[in-house]
């Protein structure tokens, strides 16, 4: 059909098309939703105005009310800190040591603490402190550079090898490639890890060679692990005899270790945290289940 026509059924005009005798109808919208569209169209000009909406080159049209989410969360932010101004400045402000000692003081520690883990520290660690390869567990009693809240604290705030710390004062330390500097033969790391497996309660792959390998440890390798292997955490030498590994303790990944050192880098937070944060989190960790009393 080329022109409109009425149904002969219904008093609707159709389009004048038709498909193998389907004819589609000409059939207005309700005014109801006409009107409803065009309120719709008039109320997003007017928010478009009044509120921020169109993208700029540096920001979005700040609208006539100058209203802002950021400024919002900012207003929330300085309200919380202004109510937590007190408590933050106790915690930041005792001892160490005496944060466990008061009720009120140790539940905000704990609560705030949990909250900057997850939000700082969960990426490495995991989100139940766990850890990973290269990511030490947090749960346990193992410690590289000392498990009291004072250690904790000197390393959440100085990390570990951070090279924007001065050496005097961060933890660095640094294991030698021994393979990759050519200061021991392959033969010879391959006894040394023979030997370190047997230190670890394992079972060597060669017990001739953890034989000799017990010659190289003491020449290589005691001065930093002691001379009975259980390690020094103020050179943050791990314990080679608990089974406990960072990197893994099968035959390839002592392998690698020994042949190319590991040297992992935590940050320093005391840049990015405040000294109540810093404490809060601190305390949170020392109290996950391996904390150590002070000395």
């Amino acid at each position: 059909m080329s022109k409109q026509q009425k149904n002969d059924d219904l008093d609707y005009e159709t389009t004048g098309h038709s498909w193998d005798g389907i004819e589609e109808y000409n059939k207005p919208l309700p005014k109801w939703w006409l009107y409803t569209f065009y309120i719709c169209i008039v109320w997003g000009i007017g928010y478009s105005i009044a509120y921020p909406a169109w993208p700029g080159i540096k920001a979005a049209t700040p609208g006539l009310l100058g209203y802002s989410t950021r400024g919002e969360v900012a207003e929330d932010i300085a309200r919380v800190d202004a109510l937590n101004g007190p408590i933050n400045e106790q915690l930041a402000s005792v001892e160490l040591t005496a944060i466990a000692d008061g009720a009120d003081l140790h539940s905000y520690a704990q609560n705030a603490g949990a909250a900057v883990f997850k939000t700082w520290c969960a990426q490495c660690h995991g989100s139940g402190a766990a850890g990973a390869k290269g990511y030490p567990n947090l749960l346990d009693d193992d410690w590289l550079w000392g498990g009291s809240i004072e250690d904790i604290h000197t390393t959440i705030t100085v990390g570990i090898r951070n090279p924007e710390i001065d050496e005097d004062y961060a933890r660095v330390s640094e294991m030698p490639a021994f393979g990759r500097d050519e200061l021991l033969s392959e033969e010879e790391i391959s006894q040394a890890v023979n030997y370190v497996m047997q230190l670890s309660g394992g079972t060597p792959l060669d017990a001739a060679a953890a034989e000799a390998g017990a010659v190289i440890f003491a020449d290589n390798c005691s001065s930093c692990h002691a001379e009975d292997g259980t390690g020094d955490r103020y050179q943050g030498a791990p314990n080679l005899t608990d089974a406990i590994w960072l990197y893994g303790g099968d035959y390839a990944a002592l392998m690698e270790t020994v042949n190319n050192s590991r040297y992992g880098v935590m940050p320093n937070w005391n840049e990015r945290l405040s000294e109540a944060e810093i404490r809060a989190v601190s305390s949170y960790v020392h109290g996950l289940g391996g904390g150590e009393a002070s000395e």
